[in-house]
């Protein structure tokens, strides 16, 4: 009885809560519809969906693991490695200075204001476009993955590092303000200890989002595994190509598992045990 008492006394939504959300969710569902009639997405093309994604797996079986797909392959994989990671170091090193120049408790309002915009308007474009405005200037290879994933990454990493900036604890600079410390100072003994570690973990993650962003851009010729694999796919070697698939899952997978463990030891001083 007390809790039929209790269900009771719950107080109802007021009517106009209730009529904002059943619109909003209406409206979901027509948007998704709608969607779905655009993209010509039916039901029979759903249901077929998993016979077809079985076909091009069962194609891709045995896997080639000759020795002359080994050579082709692991190099591209590695070659994937290092474009994340150098894009990924072009991103930390000039997204650090700049993340200050955005943080609203440590820059002029002006030039926060502006220096966000900046950063909005780099990521405004995907690392996709990025290599496709670099390919006639750099040519197809790794310099141009890089640099799109270099510049991507100043404004992801710009961004999240600001917030960080913006989110301390006023404190410490508060008493070396008081002991006469200088506005340096502030920034390398009050500001900088306390958002190093989560930015260290901000850099860390973007390197596993730049190594699955790789093997991607590979494909319009900017370097990595996905050159490799959209090779294979066009001359329908689909068993290299399940093995390029298998390389690369392996890759993406060990390293992040590698990242998280080393962002959780820096965060939290331990690593987790999987």
């Amino acid at each position: 009885m007390d809790k039929k008492k209790d269900i009771m006394n719950i107080p109802k939504q007021p009517i106009s809560q209730r009529i904002l959300k059943y619109t909003l969710t209406t409206a979901i569902v027509f948007a998704s519809l709608w969607s779905a009639a655009g993209l010509e997405i039916t039901i029979e093309r759903i249901l077929d969906a998993p016979r077809q994604i079985g076909i091009l797996v069962g194609a891709m079986f045995p896997l080639d693991t000759s020795q002359e797909a080994i050579d082709r392959i692991i190099p591209k994989v590695f070659e994937s490695l290092f474009i994340a990671w150098a894009g990924t170091v072009i991103g930390a090193i000039f997204s650090f200075p700049v993340s200050f120049l955005a943080a609203q408790n440590v820059a002029v309002g002006a030039v926060s204001r502006i220096t966000k915009q900046i950063l909005n308007a780099i990521r405004a474009f995907p690392e996709l476009i990025l290599a496709f405005v670099f390919l006639p200037i750099t040519g197809l290879g790794a310099f141009t993955g890089t640099l799109a994933l270099g510049i991507h990454s100043i404004g992801t990493l710009g961004k999240l590092s600001s917030e960080v900036i913006e989110g301390i604890d006023e404190g410490p600079l508060e008493a070396i303000k008081s002991s006469g410390g200088s506005k340096i100072n502030e920034l390398i003994f009050g500001v900088i200890p306390q958002v190093m570690p989560t930015i260290t973990s901000y850099w860390l993650y973007r390197f596993e989002i730049n190594l699955r962003a790789s093997a991607v851009l590979g494909v319009i010729g900017a370097g990595g595994v996905g050159q490799e694999l959209i090779n294979q796919l066009r001359f329908r070697d689909f068993p290299r190509a399940g093995t390029v698939l298998i390389c690369t899952i392996a890759l993406v997978l060990i390293a992040d598992a590698i990242s998280a463990s080393i962002r959780n030891r820096i965060i939290q001083g331990k690593v987790v045990k999987s």
